[in-house]
């Protein structure tokens, strides 16, 4: 396990970068990354460069053993390339230019861009290739899906609608675009969704199809700078950075042809009031570990309270600066680098903390990292370890791109459920898996498909094949609802899936913010929310029915027995409670043993490999814990991990 910090030395005077670089090698820093922002300092003037501060930074580090990830540093070009090509800007959605001076404005299509960029690469690359400190390319930064609406991006975006259609006449088809009197005649009237206007009043279809396109296009890029990069770097590892933002690409296509995940990982520092609400990382980690079935890095991670776009968050407790990244470990990371070494003293991001204030004394959170560096020296072994989960959840960014496109009623988004559910597993001290739906789930007892809205036969019919064969399905609400072009499905809910759940959605009552009860076949009722299928049963056993509002009585979960397997239908968004005994009765029925009596928010992950089993149990409260484990009586402080190791027999 390796610990790292991000660090700008172009910001900080000269005289500061011996003694952080002593620091770095004091505290046990194994890592840095270097130059995302800094193409005006390497390129000061065009076809000026000056790499003799980048040498000196990273020669002093190296002498200190110490790694180097490199950036390309395409997000922010310089002001001088910008004046010279103001149409490398991107264009909004209302057709002005974004403003300069803020980062990652530029169109990574426009020709000029491309240009210069395609020059600093290979300049950077050729420099650095033989240097044997540098072990990673970081990609630009955050890339986001490309949501320009230049010419160039509105005449590429037309091109991959061509090539996906071939005539105007299937388009008009596949977007039903009658409606609304709507139908091309010709490929220069197909616009990007322009506009101020929501989402939701443009045609579904042209929406999710843009969302393929802006993930296509981002794509595209980042394999162009990787193949520039391996012309002269060919055996240096090749990633980028992503997080969960607004324009998502489809992460599974975006690491495809690099070498490693990188995530930046910003868990909660003030814990939410509300019980129902899962802020726990632990579901993001899974699922990036997830997009390649390997060990991922951590490249920018929490090191104090955050403040930039939005009024400063409280500072991390004590506890969660080391706590969250042994998480991280925990979770199939096997570096973590910290954002950052030093607060900023300029620029917008000046409150986004690092693990050094602005007085550039090292103080409490520091002094944390510094045992956090200690202690992951103690876990280099965890890193030939691999997590086995007997249960996966299938995410789609497809899914999450249509439920953001038309917001299906209030309070209700594409990854609460997925979340809630991967919480009641975990509750339960198991490893899950969080996979594409596209994958191959034979290896598995127990898959999770919740929300599974835009249909593909192949999916559908590989989950059938999983139940008949002995496997335990979890279907839930708004399944089977689209087709892939994301229009509805004539078929009554949930279509493609009523076979495999023996039962079909007589109606719908999208309740929004308010609630109805549910009762169990025990006896108890729980609280339900957000959305209510009406369920009737033809081969299904109904589990759980409806308490109030006009459809009780009516059933709300059932489950069906298919072939050799189960599977289960949940037809409304239920309390945590009632997922949590959902999963307890689920396990025993597939006989997977899980732990009994964990605390809430108490984690257990076990990485594993054939010599040995690595058990980490992690306090993600802000309050201590005491519980048993079997015979064994276990206390932890808030946000502490402890970790225990046994010899496999």
């Amino acid at each position: 396990m390796r610990i790292g910090v991000d660090y700008y030395p172009e910001a900080w005077d000269r005289s500061l970068w011996e003694a952080d670089a002593d620091l770095m090698q004091q505290t046990g820093v194994e890592v840095v990354r270097l130059a995302e922002f800094a193409w005006c300092r390497l390129e000061p003037e065009e076809g000026v460069f000056d790499f003799g501060w980048l040498d000196e930074i990273i020669g002093m580090l190296a002498e200190r053993g110490i790694r180097i990830v490199l950036c390309t540093p395409t997000n922010c070009p310089p002001m001088w390339f910008y004046e010279k090509y103001p149409d490398a800007v991107q264009t909004e959605k209302d057709g002005h230019k974004t403003r300069k001076g803020i980062r990652g404005h530029r169109c990574i299509n426009n020709a000029d861009f491309l240009r210069y960029a395609e020059r600093i690469i290979e300049t950077m690359t050729k420099r650095y290739a033989d240097n044997k400190a540098v072990i990673a390319w970081q990609i630009d930064n955050e890339l986001e899906a490309n949501f320009c609406f230049c010419d160039t991006c509105i005449g590429k975006y037309r091109s991959w609608m061509k090539n996906k259609y071939s005539t105007i006449e299937a388009v008009n088809k596949a977007y039903g675009n009658v409606m609304w009197s709507g139908e091309y005649s010709s490929w220069e009237q197909i616009d990007p969704p322009f506009g101020s206007y929501p989402d939701a009043w443009l045609n579904p279809s042209l929406m999710l199809d843009f969302n393929r396109y802006a993930s296509d296009s981002v794509v595209e890029h980042i394999n162009w700078q990787a193949e520039l990069i391996r012309k002269n770097c060919p055996d240096t590892g090749i990633t980028t950075n992503v997080w969960f933002c607004r324009n998502m690409p489809n992460f599974y296509d975006e690491f495809k042809g690099l070498d490693f995940i990188s995530y930046d990982n910003y868990p909660v520092t003030r814990l939410p009031d509300n019980p129902e609400e899962c802020y726990s990382h632990a579901f993001h980690l899974d699922l990036m570990r997830g997009v390649k079935r390997s060990r991922f890095w951590i490249m920018e991670q929490l090191s104090g309270g955050l403040g930039c776009w939005a009024p400063m968050g409280r500072t991390p407790s004590p506890g969660m600066i080391k706590g969250y990244s042994l998480q991280a470990f925990a979770h199939g990371a096997d570096t973590v680098v910290h954002f950052r070494w030093r607060t900023a003293a300029g620029g917008a991001e000046m409150h986004w903390h690092g693990l050094i204030d602005h007085s550039n004394v090292p103080g409490r959170r520091f002094e944390e990292f510094a045992e956090l560096c200690e202690e992951a020296k103690t876990l280099k072994a965890v890193c030939n370890t691999e997590i086995r989960s007997d249960i996966a959840i299938l995410y789609s960014p497809e899914d999450e791109y249509a439920f953001k496109i038309q917001p299906q009623t209030n309070g209700m988004y594409y990854m609460e459920q997925p979340m809630m559910l991967h919480s009641a597993f975990v509750k339960c001290g198991l490893n899950v898996d969080v996979i594409s739906q596209l994958e191959d789930v034979s290896g598995y007892k127990v898959v999770v498909a919740p929300e599974m809205y835009i249909t593909y036969d192949a999916v559908a019919k590989k989950l059938e094949r999983f139940v008949k064969n002995g496997g335990t399905v979890i279907l839930t609400n708004r399944s089977g609802v689209k087709d892939e072009y994301n229009k509805c499905i004539m078929q009554q809910l949930p279509a493609a899936y009523r076979s495999l759940v023996g039962a079909y959605v007589e109606e719908y009552d999208p309740i929004g913010y308010d609630s109805a009860d549910i009762r169990l076949t025990d006896g108890s009722v729980y609280k339900c929310r957000r959305w209510c299928d009406v369920i009737h049963p033809e081969t299904a056993d109904v589990l759980a029915v409806y308490d109030s509002e006009f459809y009780k009585g009516k059933a709300a979960i059932t489950r069906n027995r298919y072939g050799g397997g189960n599977a289960y239908y949940i037809g409304t968004v239920c309390e945590q409670s009632l997922y949590n005994k959902l999963a307890r009765d689920i396990l025993n029925e597939a006989q997977i043993a899980f732990v009994e009596g964990l605390p809430d928010n108490v984690e257990i992950t076990t990485r594993t490999n054939e010599t040995m089993n690595v058990r980490f149990i992690f306090n993600n409260t802000n309050r201590e814990q005491h519980f048993c484990i079997g015979d064994e009586d276990i206390s932890l402080a808030p946000f502490e991990m402890k970790t225990d190791k046994s010899i496999r027999e």
